[in-house]
């Protein structure tokens, strides 16, 4: 085989495993985005531990079809750029959409999530969902809430009671 050929078989490989191995992956079309905007968007993206690559959309193509992912080629038209999370699968969603909203020259185009393709309206429900701190947060407000209730009920009667005795 030609080095070329390997070379290919190399980056399908790589994108197969990106594409098993992460949470969350977005496609998104950049178009028209300037360098400067391109780069502010790889910062963010690298800051929230998110890889994002642009990618020859037949060497995805064949990645995703080996990844069990070929819903996703439908999408892999024109200029993409991936972004792949493994930790937080709320992240990219939010970091693109949060960034398209400025800058109107980035499109998301699609997304699989947990293994799953969801459509561009997905993503931006997902986008909008508070961050994993976030709903832990409310989970402990809502775990703290009876705890609370009844220690300000104990103080209210013991207020009382002292009341009445004094």
């Amino acid at each position: 085989m030609s080095k070329a050929i390997e070379a290919k078989q190399v980056v399908v490989a790589e994108i197969a495993g990106k594409l098993k191995e992460s949470k969350s992956t977005i496609v998104v079309d950049y178009r028209g985005l300037t360098v400067g905007e391109a780069t502010e968007l790889r910062k963010q993206l690298r800051e929230a531990g998110i890889e994002f690559k642009v990618y020859k959309n037949t060497l995805t193509r064949r990645a995703a079809e080996e990844a069990e992912m070929a819903e996703l080629n439908e999408y892999l038209t024109g200029p993409n750029a991936i972004a792949f999370s493994n930790e937080d699968v709320v992240a990219p969603a939010k970091v693109l959409n949060d960034f398209a909203k400025k800058h109107e020259a980035l499109e998301i185009k699609a997304g699989i999530i947990e293994g799953k393709l969801v459509s561009v309206e997905e993503v931006k429900a997902i986008a909008e969902l508070p961050s994993r701190e976030g709903l832990l947060s409310m989970l402990l407000s809502v775990l703290q809430a009876p705890i609370r209730n009844l220690a300000l009920a104990a103080k209210a009667v013991a207020d009382q009671k002292e009341e009445q005795g004094a």
